[in-house]
């Protein structure tokens, strides 16, 4: 059930973090911070409030939450927004393949960076998102680091908008 602005800055933390603790891979540390935040005028200025909490992380907690993040086309459990992401791409009905391309290249990319590769599906097609792997694995660590962290910040409002009504 999608809450309005208003309600959610009604909400005591538990609610609040019950309600959107999930929107950044299941860490509901950085809803807990940006309770704190609240009034929110809209679901932007929610969203920023927690992109700023992500920012001020640590850089070993930012990694902790990329390393939350599931490998693309996988067939390991994940949280329910992450496998309903990957289906609207058709990443759950990958032709074997696919699947070993897909594969190959989350192993690469995890060995080069340590982490799985992220992206926004929502903003993708299978064909895109291999393209962004090759793109990618030319980067560096610092480099990958800051577009993971932008990537999850464009996969937590896509998340955002399904839980709060404009």
């Amino acid at each position: 059930m999608p809450y309005s602005i208003a309600e959610l800055n009604q909400l005591d933390r538990d609610a609040f973090v019950a309600a959107l603790g999930a929107v950044f891979e299941d860490m509901p540390a950085i809803a807990h911070q940006a309770w704190e935040k609240r009034p929110f005028a809209d679901v932007n200025q929610l969203h920023q409030a927690m992109v700023h909490g992500v920012r001020a992380m640590s850089q070993e907690s930012q990694l902790a939450l990329i390393q939350a993040h599931p490998d693309l086309g996988s067939k390991a459990k994940m949280a329910a927004a992450s496998v309903q992401e990957q289906a609207g791409v058709g990443l759950d009905r990958l032709t074997t393949e696919e699947f070993e391309r897909f594969q190959r290249l989350n192993q690469t990319y995890k060995g080069k960076f340590g982490f799985p590769f992220i992206i926004a599906v929502k903003n993708h097609t299978k064909t895109s998102i291999l393209e962004a792997f090759d793109r990618r694995l030319q980067n560096d660590i610092e480099t990958e680091i800051t577009q993971a962290l932008a990537e999850i910040a464009q996969i937590a409002h896509f998340r955002l908008m399904d839980r709060v009504e404009p």
